[in-house]
Order: structure tokens, then C-alpha cells, then sequence
């Protein structure tokens, strides 16, 4: 919560901004960009012409921060940090619930008395449930906003968890996989939301760091999933309810943390800070709402060449640690039978890993902007370190599979928070949750395909194999992400470097358009 002097001094900020926006229109209008009028010399025909053809908003939404004597008031709110953590919190629990099952595969299949394939369901729901939704999840997280979308996926979060309090019987796998259908579906509004909350609550300089510490607790969830659940469930295939015991544990302690994070975020969560935290948002708000499409903003993304070839690549990459994520214990136990617990280990390493490569990556980005070196860089790694692992795997020393796994996820891991930053700057201004939530869908879509592929090679041949397919796939994204045209639309207008044509929604009128795209403004520093 913010103290109360904080808040008499956001009253006192409040005062001076509303003085700072009272005395615009007047600097406005003797540098000749006030809306409707023409410059004085002579550029406010073109200005004029390009805000007509966008609604008249985007143009003189850069104009009046540029023009007014300055940058808009911006400030940092000590909220943010609540903020971020609740969110890493509620993300880290959905992302538990998603490796549960998996990495506790043939205990599940013995209590459940099913097939593998029907456990590995239990995780692919999360991405099969993610693809339809996501459109929908995204327009809602533009439309009604931040905090409804957050406090609706935790609240699903927790309500998933409690179902699957419910299923503790051998007889009940249809009841875990519902309740396991409603965390796939909370799901859909958690993972697009790290970008989208690092650039509305943090400056500049933090913003991918920040991002990197969102997609942190979602990787964090899914290291502690890969630790607790073989503590806590141990393999007793001749005592079923002692099985079905220590299961309850596991499912009754992740309600109650689920339920206390959804009322925290009730609490702690709010719309967006009172002051803008960078200059890239204060020109976003002052675009009016009615002037935003969400379908023209998925064309417009999908009409984005560099856009696309990341949304491909982001794709591969990420669905490749999914598919190894759901199929570690089932590689593991091939060649090291009897070594559940040991398969969690390796798990909790690969994303102990990840969660030190997402810091380690938001920070160099914050530190030198270097988006898309540092996005080629980290995929040739991960994929040397896919290669690696493969032909590590059945050597017989488990620790050299320790090794190797925490590599692989050092730097698969490591490029989720680079691709949703990367996506946000090649796309500025398009809202970041359409963008990250197209990432995901992606990922997803891979994610299944790998997932059923992989398990189909290593069940009929070995795990060699199915990660051969992955390997294959992941020089693929190597080639894509080389041929993506690096275009930092936000560094650059945070930087004072804005291009006029920064709207959403594209021109009505195509005679006007290179009128439009010559135009540049410098931004007052």
C-alpha cells in the first residue's frame, strides 16, 4: 500500500501537472501545432494532414509533449514493486499447477489407473486451452483494463485449485482435468501480462528488467513444481491411500496460497500509477480510447514482417521447453529407472537456471538495449545447448545431466522475457498484451505439436531421438530470428528519437501517407 505521505505528496505532483497541462494549449498554439491549425512554418500542413488521417490524435498527442515546453510528468510509484510481486506470485502458483502432473507422471498414472498420454494431457490443456482464448483475453485486458484481468486470473487460479481438492479418488480423472481445465483457462490471463506490467508501472530504465522478474515467477512456479511434488508424493503403488494422502497435501496447500494471492491482488492491484512512468506512456495516454482498434491492431501486427518472423521464432523456442518441461521425467526414468525424485532435481535445475539467465538478460537489455544481438545470441546458445543435452543424456552419470540441463534452461529460460520486450519494441504502440498474448499462442500451438511429436519418438524410439526433432526445429528459429529488422520504436521515443506516425490504427487515406511518414519530431529532453 502507499503511505499517507506519499499520497499528499502524489496530491502536490497533481497540482502542478494539472498547471503543466492548463498552460499547454496556449505553447501549443504559438509553435503552430495546436489541433486544427496550421504551423506557422509551414510543417503544420503536413502535421495537419497526418492527424486528420488518423483520427487527429497520434500526432497531437507527440506534439503537445514536444511542443509544451518538455516531457510530460512523469514518476515512479513506490506501488510497482507490490505490484510486480503479487502478479510473480499468483503466476508462480499457475505455473506450478501446470508441472504437478507431469513430472509425477507414473504416480498419476497409477492413482488415476490411465495412460501416459492422458497425464501428459494434463499439461498440454494449458496450451490447448490458450490458442482460442487468447484473442478474447486480449481484448479484454485492452478494453476493460489491468486490474480486472489480473484479479479474473487469480481469482480462476484459486478456483481451479480448490476443484482439484475434489478429485482425490482413483476413479475421478475427468474432475482433476476439468479443474486442471480452469488453471489452462487462468492461465490465458496471466501470461501475457509481464510485459504489459512492466511498461505500465516501471520507467525506462527498470522496464525490462522488470519484465524479466514477471516472467521470473511464472519460471520459479514451475522450478518449485518440478522440487515439491515428488517430496511431497512419493511413489507408494501399494498403499493407495497413503497415494492418495499425500496427494491431498499438494492439492489443499496450493488452494489455500492460490485463495491468499487472489486477495492480495484485490488489494494491491490498481489500474495504471497516477503518473505515467516513462515518456512512451504519457504519449499513449493522451490518445483518446475511442481512437483504438483491437482488431486493426491485430492486423497491423501481423502485417509486421519483423513481428512475424519473432512470433515464429518465440514460438519454437519456448514450445520446445514445454515439450521438455512434459517429458523430462519420462526421459529421465529411460535411462535412470527408479530416479523420480532425481528427474525433479534436474527439472528444478533447468529452471533455477532460466530464472538467473531472465535476470541476467533484463538487465543487459535495460543496460544496453541491444534487443535483438542479444535475442540471436541467446538462441544459438540454447541451441547448442539442446545438442549438448542430447547426447549427454544416456551416458549414465546423473550429474552430468545436472550440468547440461541447467545450461539448457540457463538459456532457453532466458529467452522469454527477451522475446516479450522484443516484441513490444518492434511493435510500439500496439498494446503490449496483444502482442505478448500472440507470443504465447504461439508457444502454445508449438508447444502441443512438440509435445506430441517428442513423446511419440521417445515412446517409440528414445529420447535421443525426439530431441534430435527439437533441435532440428530450433535452428530454424536461429535462421528467423537472424532476418528480423531491428526497429526500436519505444527506446527511441523514450530516447527523444519519435517518428510523427505513431498510431494504432492506420490511415484512411493512402495519397496522404508518405506526406505522413516524412514527418519527424524531435522530443524536448
Amino acid at each position: 500500500m502507499v503511505a499517507a505521505g506519499d499520497e499528499a505528496a502524489e496530491e502536490e505532483e497533481g497540482e502542478r501537472a494539472e498547471m503543466l497541462s492548463a498552460a499547454e494549449p496556449a505553447a501549443l498554439q504559438r509553435n503552430g501545432l495546436l489541433p486544427g491549425k496550421e504551423a506557422a512554418n509551414g510543417g503544420g500542413r503536413a502535421a495537419a494532414g497526418c492527424a486528420a488521417q488518423r483520427g487527429g490524435r497520434a500526432a497531437e498527442a507527440e506534439a503537445m509533449l514536444a511542443a509544451g515546453g518538455g516531457r510530460a510528468e512523469t514518476r515512479l510509484s513506490r506501488r510497482r514493486l507490490a505490484v510486480l510481486a503479487v502478479f510473480s506470485g499468483y503466476s508462480l502458483v499457475n505455473a506450478f499447477q501446470w508441472i504437478q502432473y507431469s513430472i509425477l507422471s507414473n504416480v498419476f498414472v497409477h492413482f488415476y489407473r490411465v495412460s501416459f498420454a492422458h497425464i501428459d494431457w494434463l499439461s498440454m490443456v494449458y496450451m490447448v486451452a490458450y490458442v482460442p482464448l487468447i484473442l478474447p483475453a486480449t481484448w479484454l485486458l485492452d478494453a476493460r483494463g489491468l486490474r480486472l484481468t489480473a484479479l479474473l486470473g487469480a481469482a480462476l487460479n484459486a478456483l481451479g485449485a480448490w476443484l482439484k481438492c475434489a478429485s482425490l479418488a482413483p476413479g475421478r480423472y475427468a474432475v482433476t482435468m476439468a479443474a486442471q481445465g480452469v488453471c489452462a483457462v487462468a492461465q490465458v490471463f496471466i501470461l501475457g501480462l509481464p510485459s504489459r506490467v512492466a511498461a505500465v508501472w516501471f520507467g525506462p530504465a527498470e522496464v525490462s528488467t522488470a519484465c524479466a522478474v514477471a516472467v521470473l515467477g511464472n519460471q520459479l512456479g514451475t522450478a518449485i513444481g518440478f522440487l515439491l511434488p515428488p517430496v511431497l508424493v512419493p511413489n507408494t503403488p501399494n498403499d493407495i491411500d497413503l497415494m492418495a494422502h499425500n496427494i491431498s497435501i499438494m492439492f489443499y496447500g496450493t488452494a489455500i496460497v492460490s485463495t491468499l494471492l487472489f486477495f492480495l491482488a484485490g488489494v494491491v492491484f490498481e489500474e495504471k500509477p497516477k503518473y505515467p512512468p516513462s515518456h512512451s506512456q504519457a504519449v499513449l495516454r493522451t490518445m483518446p480510447p475511442e481512437d483504438y482498434s483491437y482488431k486493426q491492431s491485430i492486423i497491423n501486427l501481423f502485417k509486421n514482417i519483423p513481428f512475424v518472423l519473432l512470433l515464429i521464432s518465440y514460438g519454437i523456442m519456448t514450445g520446445a521447453f514445454y515439450s521438455v518441461s512434459t517429458l523430462l521425467n519420462q526421459m529421465i526414468v529411460t535411462h535412470y529407472e527408479g530416479e523420480e525424485v532425481n528427474a525433479g532435481r534436474i527439472g528444478l535445475t533447468l529452471v533455477v537456471a532460466g530464472m538467473v539467465g531472465s535476470i541476467i538478460c533484463g538487465l543487459w537489455l535495460d543496460y544496453t538495449k541491444t534487443y535483438k544481438q542479444t535475442t540471436l545470441i541467446v538462441y544459438i546458445l540454447s541451441f547448442i545447448g539442446m545438442v549438448v543435452f542430447t547426447f549427454t543424456l544416456d551416458l549414465g552419470y546423473l550429474i552430468v545431466v545436472f550440468v547440461t540441463g541447467g545450461v539448457l534452461g540457463f538459456f532457453m529460460t532466458g529467452y522469454i522475457p527477451l522475446g516479450f520486450e522484443f516484441a513490444v519494441e518492434i511493435t510500439y504502440p500496439e498494446s503490449e498484451g496483444t502482442s505478448s498474448g500472440l507470443l504465447n499462442a504461439s508457444a502454445q500451438i508449438f508447444g502441443i505439436i512438440f509435445t506430441l511429436v517428442q513423446g511419440k519418438l521417445t515412446t517409440n524410439y528414445s529420447p535421443r531421438a525426439g530431441n534430435l526433432f527439437l533441435c532440428a526445429w530450433m535452428f530454424v528459429g536461429i535462421i528467423l530470428t537472424a532476418l528480423i529488422k531491428s526497429d526500436l520504436r519505444r527506446h527511441n521515443l523514450n530516447s527523444g528519437i519519435m517518428n510523427v506516425d505513431i498510431k494504432a490504427v492506420p490511415v484512411d487515406s493512402p495519397g496522404e501517407h508518405e506526406t505522413c511518414n516524412t514527418l519527424k519530431m524531435q522530443s524536448a529532453l
